[in-house]
């Protein structure tokens, strides 16, 4: 199954239309550094909670991008259209994007 994917280049042009950008790794790594308006689903819960998920294209990123591809594998098998962000949140930092930290609150 092929996945599309984007880099964090073509990401940071895409935040600011509303995307729907979905960060699958462990709570304590998004407490260090998320993109700004990515919403935490950990990869190991995506197949209780993809109801949860909204009914539009999906962007998945987590720290470089092999777990972000399970879960767009995954979602994009079960209905989803997805695209995974290569380099994830890690390439973000690097890349001197603005993101998030601390808690979520959730």
């Amino acid at each position: 199954m092929e996945i599309p994917e984007i880099g964090v280049a073509e990401l940071a042009a895409l935040l600011s239309d509303d995307i729907a950008l979905i960060d699958v790794r462990e709570p304590e790594e998004y407490a260090e550094a998320r993109v700004p308006g990515a919403v935490l689903v950990p990869l190991d819960t995506i197949p209780e909670r993809a109801r949860e998920l909204p009914d539009r294209h999906l962007y998945l990123i987590c720290a470089l991008g092999g777990r972000s591809l399970k879960a767009a594998e995954y979602l994009t098998a079960h209905g989803w259209s997805c695209t995974n962000v290569a380099g994830g949140t890690n390439g973000w930092v690097e890349a001197g994007y603005p993101y998030d930290c601390g808690p979520t609150g959730d």
